[in-house]
């Protein structure tokens, strides 16, 4: 049987099937790619083969199908190691603040040079622009210009100021899209606007260190309604 990773836990994984059901499943003995050094052998966004455990109704992964891309991340309990966040993915969606928290410059190339290493389009998405001081608005501007100039798509996003959450969801329509960010941008505020039914955790901005705080700690493949699919991944610390 054939299907597509939709959740990672660490040992075991959600796959829906071409048919929609979803199975629990746990990988074959030491399951690895050639050529791939990874700390999880299966990503969210993988098509596997796998066969169900007799008398059981979890299976066993045995294959996975050739990615057309992956993104990956040094792994957090081994830093010579690397994660892979997603696979098969449409582009990459990267969501930034200019406060509360502050997204550094360095971080968003980082983020962008990584996605083209690994031939994923990304776009840049500003958040919580109706916080922004005069200050942040000029700065803004100045990044806004200098990543359309190199290329890339450019969102200004405001869940209370309603503003971009259309371009958003166009953006999104029938795209296999990876979400991420420092963790505290608002990146499940963002997606439970566009997408209501997921309901997805948020939680407040840390007062005495202005960052975010963990809500996400896994990847998972969500529908939506409009047509595509969204990846949400644990929030990423600078």
């Amino acid at each position: 049987m054939q299907g597509t990773v939709t959740k990672s836990t660490g040992s075991w994984y959600q796959v829906k099937t071409e048919a929609g059901e979803i199975i629990s499943c746990r990988i074959v003995g030491k399951l690895r790619l050639r050529g791939i050094k990874s700390t999880n052998p299966v990503a969210v966004g993988d098509v596997v083969e796998f066969k169900m455990e007799e008398g059981e109704e979890t299976a066993v992964i045995s294959e996975i199908l050739p990615r057309k891309n992956y993104i990956i991340r040094k792994s957090v309990n081994l830093a010579k190691q690397t994660q892979i966040i997603a696979a098969n993915l449409d582009q990459a969606v990267l969501i930034v603040t200019l406060d509360f928290p502050k997204t550094y410059p360095r971080f968003i190339d980082r983020f962008l040079v990584t996605a083209e290493a690994y031939s994923i389009p990304a776009v840049v998405v500003f958040n919580k622009v109706d916080l922004y001081s005069d200050a942040d608005l000029d700065e803004l501007e100045f990044y806004t210009l200098a990543y359309e100039d190199a290329g890339y798509t450019v969102l200004h996003t405001s869940v209370p100021g309603e503003l971009g959450l259309d371009e958003l969801k166009e953006l999104l329509q029938d795209k296999t899209s990876l979400l991420s960010g420092h963790s505290g941008v608002g990146k499940s505020t963002l997606v439970n606007t566009v997408e209501p039914g997921l309901d997805l955790k948020t939680k407040a901005i840390s007062s005495s260190h202005h960052q975010g705080q963990h809500t996400t700690t896994f990847a998972e493949m969500f529908p939506l309604h409009f047509g595509g699919f969204l990846i949400d991944t644990p929030g990423i610390k600078a």
